[in-house]
């Protein structure tokens, strides 16, 4: 996999697709890679432009110094990314804590986007998504085993629909506590703790960029409510909520989740 150096670390990333539109990056959440948007978000969003995806920091092939980071240094990491490619502006679509560095990439460097969309994030952790974010770290921590933190996750991520399907949930299990998702469990606590410190709450006013919020009806890792927050202290943001879907409403709804993304950022 290609990478680019940024600060003395490597960014491992991919590109795909090509054409006139401003390029998308995406960003993904914690506990994950890249490869995670390559079956059902990349092929429809490279049909109109070039799509940027990276690895955070100690995920695959991409550098970790083994320190602390909070989202605004994951930011950072996008920026290096975009100057290396030498992408003035773009488009970035975030989840949960990809949200959360996007929000920071465009309060911290506004000029770098131009639309922004956010799904199942949130711009400051409550008490409940603090103990949850904590007794993950903790489990991680204590080296609690791979299988069953996939199922935690599970419960988390996915509506009640979806779990019942057991051929799908019991193939990704096995997938995933095969080592597929390249991370340490040291890693995941880091990134656990970088969404526990998250906060652009007071912040939001400032993000004037025109943005989507997604939010999937039932999700319980980042509820709705989360998701209006933001849509109603980003003065030129909208929200749109997905009925029969969860956390990983990019999943469950990937063909309604698409369009809304290809339609808004093609807006004139």
């Amino acid at each position: 996999m290609p990478t680019v150096t940024y600060r003395g670390r490597a960014i491992e990333y991919e590109l795909h697709g090509s054409g006139p539109a401003a390029p998308l990056v995406l960003a993904t959440g914690t506990g994950g890679s890249f490869k995670g948007w390559l079956p059902l978000q990349v092929p429809e969003f490279a049909k109109r432009g070039r799509v940027v995806l990276f690895n955070h920091r100690g995920v695959g092939a991409s550098d970790d110094d083994g320190k602390a980071f909070s989202t605004a240094d994951l930011a950072d990491d996008m920026v290096g990314l975009l100057d290396a490619l030498q992408i003035a502006q773009a488009d970035v679509l975030g989840a949960f804590m990809g949200g959360m560095a996007a929000q920071e990439l465009a309060l911290r460097h506004p000029a770098r986007v131009r639309r922004l969309v956010l799904t199942g994030t949130y711009a400051r952790a409550d008490a409940k998504r603090q103990m949850l974010l904590d007794h993950w770290a903790s489990l991680a921590a204590r080296g609690f085993a791979m299988d069953a933190m996939v199922r935690e996750r599970m419960l988390w991520s996915l509506q009640d629909e979806t779990l019942a399907q057991r051929d799908l949930i019991d193939g990704m299990i096995a997938y995933l506590s095969k080592g597929q998702v390249p991370m340490t469990a040291d890693l995941f606590a880091r990134q656990c703790m970088a969404c526990m410190e998250h906060d652009t709450y007071d912040r939001l006013r400032d993000l004037a960029h025109a943005a989507l919020v997604i939010s999937g009806r039932h999700d319980q890792l980042t509820p709705p409510r989360f998701l209006r927050e933001l849509a109603d202290e980003m003065p030129n943001a909208r929200l749109v909520t997905i009925r029969f879907a969860a956390h990983l409403v990019m999943v469950e709804a990937a063909e309604r989740f698409n369009q809304l993304v290809v339609d808004f950022l093609d807006e004139k």
